[in-house]
């Protein structure tokens, strides 16, 4: 994106458009962590704890990939924190395939000892591993508005 939705241009170097803070994003990790987690804890409940891994992980895949590849590009956790998941070319919404690609690699940054999430610290669009893969970035609401 050589221009973003504010009309300003991007700096040589710099990101290329407004990015949500590693801050912001964490917070919404804990939101959605919250709804998937209370999900996973009725259904151990029910079930039974191996029943509420493997029904839970299907789950919290579901919820992501539902939600960041909708028109929105919103988990509820980023609708809370005013955030959304958009196409890094075109800053659009994401469809369900890359989504998916986007929550399968998800799995891979936390599981490298969150080395894909830190990596978020040292990009200059802030993108983790994830973002990477899947050609997506994170931005705030109110410079990329939903349409």
């Amino acid at each position: 994106m050589s221009e973003y939705n504010t009309g300003g241009a991007a700096v040589a170097g710099g990101p290329s458009g407004p990015r949500a803070s590693v801050g912001v994003r964490f917070v919404a990790l804990i939101v959605d962590g919250i709804i998937v987690g209370v999900a996973q804890l009725v259904i151990a409940l029910i079930l039974g704890m191996t029943a509420a891994r493997v029904i839970g992980t299907v789950l919290g895949l579901a919820y992501y990939i539902y939600f960041e590849g909708s028109a929105t590009g919103q988990t509820l956790g980023k609708r809370v924190m005013g955030i959304r998941v958009v196409d890094f070319n075109t800053g659009g919404p994401i469809d369900m395939s890359r989504a998916v690609v986007r929550n399968l690699v998800r799995i891979v940054s936390g599981l490298a000892c969150f080395l894909g999430y830190i990596w978020a610290f040292f990009n200059k669009e802030k993108q983790t591993w994830h973002d990477m893969a899947a050609q997506t970035v994170v931005v705030p609401v109110s410079a990329y508005p939903i349409s």
